[in-house]
């Protein structure tokens, strides 16, 4: 039985041509997620800005978010957002922040279910106050960090330090790229989000960490080979393997964008251009390449070892 080959064994596309493009390109974009960040800003959930979020259900029939908005704009609250998730007749509640403490923001909830009336039931109500929101935004930033400082360090152990400093300069680089992307879109920023940068680093890191593992068994075993033509060989030798999993994430990456809903639009939207889009280039385009610059295999010391074949 002939075995399905996505990628043929002897693909020989140079890769590492595109370096003085993909380069320049993620610089620029990089300066301009930056900027955008900056001077065009997030759009900050309940969880970073305080608030007061209630979770509803009608009880009879298909949830009338027009009408519902309608009513909640007339009690004065300020900016309040709706939108349905799991069911039709599910609603999210999203008001901003009181002015005049708790105690504006439980009358703010009290307002609500009495404009609303008993035809709703209330599953669930949360009110994130200023310095909680600020906490949560501070430990997000600290975490992410902490992820990025850890990958450098196991990086720095497995390989050499020219592999772990390019899969930081990589994994920056996703990250200030969704981030610039979400600025852009102005989907809710919120711990979600969080979670969907530190999964976007997860699996950047896997893809490169592979292309990496090969790269570094074809120094030891081809150690004159020209560093470009090693690290086109090494990129694909793993075509096939990094297809098929871009694929299956983006399959159902889809899925869920399209049918989800919107409690999880924002996460599965951020995974969808981080995953797909910036960390299927990235590794290809940028993490493999850098090495070039980084003086791979111009004399390190974590290169040698036992060689798997022959030298060329």
């Amino acid at each position: 039985m002939r075995l399905l080959r996505i990628v043929p064994d002897d693909t020989k596309f140079d890769f590492m041509r595109f370096r003085r493009i993909s380069f320049p390109l993620s610089a620029l974009l990089s300066i301009l997620a930056i900027s955008l960040y900056f001077f065009h800003g997030l759009n900050f959930g309940i969880d970073f800005r305080g608030g007061t979020l209630l979770e509803v259900r009608q009880t009879e029939g298909v949830a009338d978010l027009a009408k519902m908005r309608a009513t909640i704009a007339t009690l004065g609250l300020g900016e309040a957002q709706l939108q349905q998730f799991g069911g039709p007749s599910e609603v999210l509640i999203r008001i901003a922040e009181q002015p005049g403490g708790d105690a504006a923001q439980q009358q703010a909830v009290t307002k609500v279910k009495a404009a609303l009336g008993t035809g709703v039931e209330y599953r669930r109500t949360e009110v994130v106050g200023p310095r909680v929101s600020g906490e949560l935004l501070s430990y997000g930033v600290v975490g992410l960090g902490l992820a990025i400082l850890c990958i450098l360090v196991y990086l720095w152990f497995r390989f050499e330090w020219q592999f772990a400093l390019g899969a930081m300069i990589a994994n920056v680089h996703d990250i200030v790229l969704t981030i610039g992307f979400m600025s852009v879109t102005q989907i809710d920023f919120d711990l979600t989000s969080i979670a969907a940068l530190l999964t976007i680093l997860g699996y950047s890191l896997n893809d490169t960490v592979v292309i990496y593992d090969r790269i570094r068994e074809m120094l030891r075993r081809y150690k004159k080979m020209p560093m470009p033509d090693l690290l086109n060989a090494s990129v694909n030798q793993t075509l096939s393997r990094s297809v098929i999993t871009h694929v299956t994430v983006s399959l159902a990456l889809l899925a869920l964008l399209l049918f989800g809903g919107q409690a999880i639009h924002s996460f599965t939207a951020t995974m969808m251009f981080g995953v797909v889009l910036v960390g299927t280039y990235t590794s290809v385009f940028i993490a493999a390449p850098i090495l070039i610059y980084l003086g791979v295999g111009r004399g390190t010391d974590a290169l040698t070892g036992p060689a798997s074949g022959k030298s060329k």
